[in-house]
């Protein structure tokens, strides 16, 4: 038997045969085709409409099916959407997967390597849910935009008050409340009597009328009247913004309601009846219940708008990881497995800007375990049951193995 020469190594074999890589830029992509399909295997393309056009029309001359990309920031969004329309197959990778080569730091060497580590089957795709609910994620993030946008005018509100010491925010809860909004309004009409501004008073507020009195009386300025006015103004704004962005919702999850799981009996009663605030002004409980076929807020911790944001983030088929421990370390949630010579140099978890890792990590620390959700939200997985679209077993699913109350008495520690 000959000998293997010092450096030998075992010939990879190629599984996708029509494989591309693109190196995405800001002005430029950079991409890269078989060198044995054209004389020019590595191209350069601009990043106008026209441009991706081109590109696509040339992947479909060189014989590409399955497209592999390389990016930072938004800019892989266009190219990655007008591929899909070409009918290509297309992932997204995640830098770090095919960074660590040296002497390979050229947009055009970035390209044609990203193109030889996927036709050998080494790269794998980001997460991306399909169209509808990309789209669904589209208007919810811009939602929540909008919401810390009009949070801001709340800050800016209450400073306009309090530079005219009308000391509201220590006689009401919340100065966006019923009598929060009475009271401001009526200063930003002209209103400057106490005693008129204290019968403003809801018959909720824990503070009396005579409090609040004392509270309003303030020195008011005209400089700082045109700042609460114009904050006000700015405030009702977004506040108009996000119920067209409750409109679009509304329809476009009543559109996905007629392809998801039908629901299995009547929706009970909600478990929590407090309406939470910022969350959408139609029925969001309901609505995923006719999408989904379960209802997600039967999961202690989990409630309609966080439901929502969930499957916006997530989509409603989880069939692309395994199982839930697959789930929980996409999400940056697992602890590292750092070991050498048999010792633990780290667990620590994977920095992650995943905004369902955030949700996750926000519900975890209210309600002491990690697992609950984490686990949990898997209840809408799509089986492959005999009528083909309806969730099987989902009870079992819902159930958390640890005592619903007794979280932190209970041994389970986050994960």
């Amino acid at each position: 038997m000959p000998k293997r020469k010092t450096g030998d190594r075992p010939e990879l074999k190629p599984v996708n045969a029509g494989a591309a890589g693109i190196d995405i830029g800001s002005k430029m992509h950079m991409a890269a085709v078989d060198p044995g399909c054209t004389d020019t295997p590595v191209r350069a393309f601009g990043t106008f409409t026209q441009d991706l056009h081109d590109l696509a029309d040339w992947f479909k001359a060189c014989g590409v099916t399955s497209v592999a990309m390389e990016s930072t920031g938004v800019y892989w969004i266009p190219a990655y959407e007008i591929l899909e329309q070409h009918g290509f197959e297309v992932i997204l990778v995640n830098a770090r997967y095919a960074k660590n080569v040296p002497g390979r730091k050229t947009d055009v060497s970035d390209a044609a390597w990203l193109r030889q580590l996927h036709s050998y089957g080494l790269l794998r795709g980001s997460f991306r849910p399909d169209a509808e609910i990309a789209t669904l994620r589209a208007y919810l993030r811009q939602r929540e935009r909008l919401v810390e946008y009009a949070a801001a005018h709340i800050q800016h509100m209450q400073k306009a008050l309090m530079e005219m010491n009308l000391q509201l925010h220590h006689v009401v809860s919340d100065i966006t409340g019923a009598t929060g909004m009475r009271i401001i309004r009526a200063i930003v009409a002209g209103e400057r009597n106490p005693d008129v501004l204290a019968t403003y008073r809801d018959v909720r507020c824990h503070s009396s009328i005579e409090t609040i009195r004392a509270a309003l009386v303030g020195n008011d300025r005209d400089e700082h009247v045109f700042a609460l006015t114009q904050s006000l103004e700015l405030y009702d704004t977004y506040q108009a913004k996000m119920l067209d962005c409750d409109r679009k919702l509304e329809s476009l999850i009543a559109a996905l309601s007629d392809k998801g799981a039908k629901p299995i009996g009547k929706l009970l009663r909600p478990r929590v009846k407090t309406k939470q605030v910022n969350t959408p002004s139609f029925d969001v409980r309901a609505a995923l219940y006719r999408v989904l076929g379960v209802d997600l807020t039967e999961i202690h911790g989990l409630g309609p708008s966080l439901a929502l944001k969930l499957i916006g983030e997530c989509g409603t088929d989880l069939r692309a990881w395994p199982s839930a421990k697959h789930f929980t370390s996409w999400l940056c949630l697992a602890p590292g497995n750092k070991i050498s010579g048999g010792k633990v140099l780290s667990s620590r978890t994977r920095r992650s800007s995943s905004r369902a890792a955030a949700l996750f990590d926000y519900r975890a620390e209210r309600y002491g375990a990690r697992s609950i959700l984490s686990s949990a939200v898997l209840s809408c997985r799509q089986g492959e049951g005999r009528d083909g679209d309806r969730p099987q077993n989902c009870g079992p699913v819902l159930q958390h193995p640890q005592p619903r109350h007794d979280l932190q008495g209970s041994g389970c520690r986050p994960l």
